[in-house]
């Protein structure tokens, strides 16, 4: 029995149709999106193919960069300020049910959508600091703190306070560098591409204060 063929006079029809449906389907970054107060952020780009769960509780700044396969939960209060990029299969959390799965079994489902949470909900809100950078097949817990111009490594486990400028690695990740050195590191080895302007206004962004 021989296969079924494609007569040939429809094969560039259905390639021409594949490539379509792969370019609609297929990730893509838009630009411009809208925060919880209605106003456009004109710098920042989010995938079509991240998860924002409660948009309406995100407080979202410019600059942003949400990459392909993220989620980002904003049900508990979620800020995620100026310039913060979160790479790709990332899962950013403001609540936690394992502990009311266990508590409460077979009546959670019924209490997940009345007014009164499961016993034993978790709901902590959660703060990404200016200028931080997520790398992939990362997890933030909920009410982490991520400090402004930190570096979180690939594959980390983050929970509670970040400092600002920190790098931090691991499963729960720990204090492991500070991104300054690596920052001054590199200006000095392209002092010919990074002029005295451009580092003077890194080291007053280094070392300002936040309010």
């Amino acid at each position: 029995m021989t296969k079924p063929t494609v007569r040939r006079p429809l094969r560039p029809l259905l390639q021409a149709l594949a490539r379509a449906w792969q370019r609609l389907a297929a990730p893509r970054m838009v630009y411009g999106p809208r925060g919880a107060d209605g106003v456009r952020r004109a710098h920042s780009r989010i995938s079509t193919h991240a998860r924002i769960e409660s948009p309406e509780r995100l407080q979202l700044g410019d600059h942003v960069f949400i990459g392909h396969f993220n989620y980002i939960d904003a049900s508990g209060g979620l800020t995620i300020d100026d310039g913060v990029q979160i790479t790709n299969h990332v899962s950013v959390l403001t609540h936690s049910t394992h502990l009311a799965l266990r508590l409460e079994r077979e009546r959670y489902w019924d209490k997940a959508d009345a007014d009164a949470a499961p016993a034993g909900l978790q709901r902590e809100a959660t703060h990404l600091g200016a200028w931080s950078f997520i790398g992939p097949h990362c997890v933030l817990a909920p009410g982490t703190r991520l400090g402004r111009g930190a570096l979180v490594k690939a594959y980390s486990l983050v929970a509670g306070a970040v400092p600002d400028f920190a790098i931090v690695q691991g499963q729960p990740a720990r204090v492991v560098g500070d991104t300054r050195e690596l920052d001054r590191a590199w200006i000095e080895r392209n002092a010919d591409v990074f002029d005295e302007a451009a580092r003077a206004a890194y080291e007053a962004w280094a070392r300002e204060t936040p309010a």
